[in-house]
């Protein structure tokens, strides 16, 4: 960070936090949509979308830092013909009841829009190891776009997040909710969390997408993405009570202003599709995210792979409630 970026940064309010990040940014080149599972085990679980949209990679490191460094291994590919043939998005790495999972968007390969989210499952202790078989679609209410699958617990039953269109509604994708019978079956009502209806979720397509949870002083809160994956493309946020029914819409409150977005300051663009993990210590929240360090794109900003995998610490504010600061800027830490 050179002293005039470092500065600007010092100077934005609520922010000291991201200036003070000890990580080296970005923490993995040419990598979207990044996922960081840490497991039992001791390790760091990475994975997130490689821009040729045609497989799913797998990293492991004993430290946040060492992801930058460790050895890719890719565990799936696309089909050549067919269901998962195209398309291979936002895969995310989940160890559940002895069991590894990925979910992930794909498309049939000759019809590559027509996406849905499957899931792969791996019974090995080593994830690395085994074979990932492919439990199949996840079935929701409608056969429509549908992407950005995450699952995590509360209070004993089991949830998914997840983007998809809603026949009738004039959006790209809301954010949902739904319990799940098993790792790759929803069961009972989906609920709609939120839809785009700030501008700032509707800038070049109106999109929330990306849901992220994390659980701390007692509630709950779900990050999401919004507007389109340019320099617009920012991070908003639901927050409900822990004690609340997480299933009635009404239990969350939307933030009205975005939480993460661009900076000119550090030079960082379309921050969003994030995921929480803690530091090495156990106790510190991180934010991983991607975003590029340029604003201007040429042509579709899905065909720019230069959405570079970024971590750096969550503050939380005084009331509780997490404090994003700014994308901060390219280091050498």
């Amino acid at each position: 960070m050179t002293a005039a970026a470092a500065g600007a940064l010092a100077a934005l309010p609520g922010t000291a936090h991201a200036a003070a990040s000890r990580y080296r940014n970005p923490l993995v080149e040419q990598r979207a949509d990044p996922h960081i599972h840490r497991h039992t085990d001791g390790h760091y679980y990475f994975t997130a979308t490689a821009p040729e949209y045609d497989r799913i990679i797998l990293r492991r490191s004993r430290t946040l830092q060492g992801i930058g460094t460790a050895g890719e291994s890719v565990i799936w590919r696309k089909h050549a013909t067919g269901a998962m043939g195209a398309h291979i998005w936002a895969p995310e790495i989940h160890h559940i009841d002895g069991a590894w999972y990925i979910y992930f968007a794909s498309a049939p390969a000759e019809s590559v829009w027509d996406i849905r989210i499957w899931v792969l499952e791996n019974t090995n202790p080593d994830p690395f190891k085994g074979t990932w078989a492919e439990k199949g679609q996840i079935r929701t209410a409608w056969e429509t776009f549908s992407l950005d699958a995450t699952t995590f617990t509360h209070r004993g039953a089991r949830y998914l997040a997840w983007a998809q269109h809603e026949p009738d509604m004039d959006n790209n994708t809301a954010v949902w909710l739904s319990r799940m019978a098993n790792p790759w079956t929803l069961t009972g009502p989906q609920v709609r969390l939120t839809t785009p209806e700030f501008d700032w979720e509707c800038i070049g397509y109106k999109v929330n997408e990306g849901p992220s949870v994390i659980r701390r002083h007692g509630r709950v809160f779900l990050s999401y993405s919004a507007s389109a994956t340019d320099h617009h493309y920012c991070l908003g946020l639901l927050t409900a009570d822990a004690d609340s029914d997480l299933m009635d819409p009404a239990s969350w409150t939307k933030s009205p202003e975005p939480v993460f977005t661009s900076s000119d300051a550090t030079g960082q663009y379309g921050p969003g599709h994030n995921c929480f993990t803690v530091a090495e210590d156990g106790r510190t929240d991180v934010l991983v995210y991607h975003a590029r360090a340029y604003k201007e794109i040429e042509g579709d900003p899905l065909n720019d792979p230069n959405r570079h995998t970024r971590v750096q610490r969550l503050g939380w504010h005084k009331d509780g409630t997490p404090d994003f600061g700014v994308p901060v800027a390219d280091s050498a830490v």
